[in-house]
């Protein structure tokens, strides 16, 4: 029985199958969801001839270090904005050996949002070799910090599919 609720591990099975057929491995950088992406996908039994890495960049630091993100991107934007994001999907495929990186950035509360960069807001980038980087936009708006996470990781896997 997994802790993650039956419709993110039907999800997370589907990204998984799609995957392998494709003879693709995911690689994941998380932030806001703290390793829950690359935890839903290795929770599932056979994952580890999809699931290359995962990263776990939660402070700026982090992402600078094992991510190759400019300092002064991150001064720019901020952590939480579109180019961070795509920075990150691209330094995860830079610094793997991955097929497929998604990215996750965000506010995911209670406290750390202000009226530009609000509670619920998450950004995403998925990164493939040769293709464009794709980003993506979420407002959760203030629903929870757990709700947001999940509802993050649900936004993450279907950017993945998109990519593949």
């Amino acid at each position: 029985m997994s802790i993650f609720p039956r419709r993110l591990v039907h999800l997370a099975e589907l990204t998984l199958a799609d995957a392998r057929e494709a003879k693709l491995k995911i690689v994941t950088a998380e932030s806001c969801t703290g390793g829950l992406i690359a935890g839903l996908l290795t929770d599932i039994s056979g994952s580890s001839d999809v699931v290359e890495r995962g990263f776990v960049v939660y402070s700026n630091e982090a992402k600078r270090d094992m991510l190759d993100v400019p300092g002064d991107l991150i001064a720019d934007f901020g952590a939480v904005s579109e180019p961070v994001a795509r920075a990150m999907a691209e330094g995860a495929l830079k610094n793997s050996r991955g097929h497929i990186a998604v990215s996750v950035t965000g506010i995911a509360g209670p406290g750390g949002g202000t009226p530009m960069k609000p509670v619920g807001l998450v950004h995403f980038g998925a990164a493939r070799s040769g293709r464009s980087i794709l980003h993506e936009m979420q407002l959760f708006g203030d629903i929870g910090r757990d709700e947001i996470r999940m509802k993050s990781v649900e936004a993450a896997l279907n950017l993945v599919r998109r990519m593949m």
